[in-house]
């Protein structure tokens, strides 16, 4: 029972957990407590020293919306954003008990009837913002990954290939979003003409943003795996006379796994930073949004909800990374 549930926290990422199981399991006190000081005390004391330095040192500046807001400030706001989104999905119960009383009405006065069912279109909540912008970059991930793992497997697996396509791959990898955004605005809106359809033109051009900009590091990663495959294992798939399809899932592909996974973190923390920026500068909607409208808002407690969402976007794109460690466990743990 202990090894399977160190095995799960190794799995999940919880490795701070493990001297917790092992103390209480009755292993050697002095080590794990020495354990538990280094995985959780520590961090923990960091985190307290940060929160106290920005406490104090919060309070020394000063700038045209008032003193630069602190962690309690920072918490009331987040407790703030929380009401307002218990507020509109309450505003949202209502309308849509008060649409169905009136269809109910119609529909007894003339049974039969056909009456189109309304959406409410009420003020995205913070939280909506924020599940907008998962939403996004998972997608927007998942295309990147599916371009860039193929190209990266046949880049190394011929150098040739590999020759031609890198000059390419040199100049468009270090291009700014800011600078990919307006391109894919343009054959966004010139491709996908209708806005009716089953995804929003500003959710396509966000996620196409994304792709283009993080998709690099996930091809580089691959090409090089790939091309790094211990000869051996080629060899002994020849002499086993194994299909090209065969070679690549059952020989290269596992063998590449490690840096195809350090590729992927890296194009979801890339994703996910240049995300922000694309809703930002286009005003799609998700986080980025949320900040720009704060920044343009300048009330009183904007500065503190801005820093709601930097503390948001950091936390994420850490669980993003843990989620991308963990899933890397469970494809190639032995």
């Amino acid at each position: 029972m202990k090894s399977k549930t160190i095995h799960l926290l190794h799995l999940t990422g919880l490795n701070w957990a493990v001297p917790f199981v092992r103390l209480f399991s009755g292993e050697d006190a002095k080590e794990q407590l020495l354990q538990i000081w280094r995985l959780v005390g520590m961090p923990v004391a960091a985190i307290l020293g940060f929160l106290l330095f920005w406490h104090f040192a919060a309070q020394q500046v000063h700038t045209s919306l008032g003193t630069l807001p602190g962690p309690l400030d920072v918490t009331r706001q987040s407790q703030v954003l929380w009401k307002e989104h218990g507020v509109e999905r309450q505003k949202a119960r209502e309308f849509y008990l008060r649409q169905d009383k009136r269809m109910a009405t119609l529909n007894a006065a003339n049974p039969g009837s056909a009456n189109k069912r309304m959406t409410y279109t009420g003020k995205p909540t913070y939280l909506d913002q924020i599940i907008t912008s998962l939403k996004t970059v998972f997608v927007g991930f998942l295309f990147a990954s599916f371009l860039a793992l193929p190209i990266g497997v046949i880049c190394g697996a011929n150098k040739n290939i590999m020759t031609a396509l890198n000059p390419i791959i040199q100049v468009l990898k270090p291009v700014s979003p800011l600078a990919w955004l307006p391109i894919v605005t343009m054959i966004v809106s010139a491709v996908y003409v209708t806005n009716d359809g089953f995804l929003s033109k500003s959710f396509i051009i966000s996620a196409v943003t994304v792709a283009m900009c993080s998709l690099w590091a996930t091809l580089i990663n691959t090409a090089v795996g790939v091309a790094s495959v211990n000869k051996d294992y080629l060899n002994v798939a020849q002499v086993l006379q194994l299909s090209p399809s065969q070679r690549i899932f059952k020989v290269i592909l596992p063998a590449t796994l490690p840096m195809i996974f350090t590729g992927l973190r890296i194009t979801l923390g890339v994703g996910w930073m240049v995300l922000i920026a694309a809703e930002m500068m286009a005003q799609n909607p998700g986080l980025g949004k949320f900040i720009w409208d704060e920044f343009q808002n300048g009330s009183s407690d904007s500065i503190a909800r801005i820093m709601v969402a930097v503390l948001t976007i950091g936390l994420i794109g850490y669980a993003l990374d843990r989620l991308m460690v963990s899933l890397q466990k469970v494809v190639s743990y032995e």
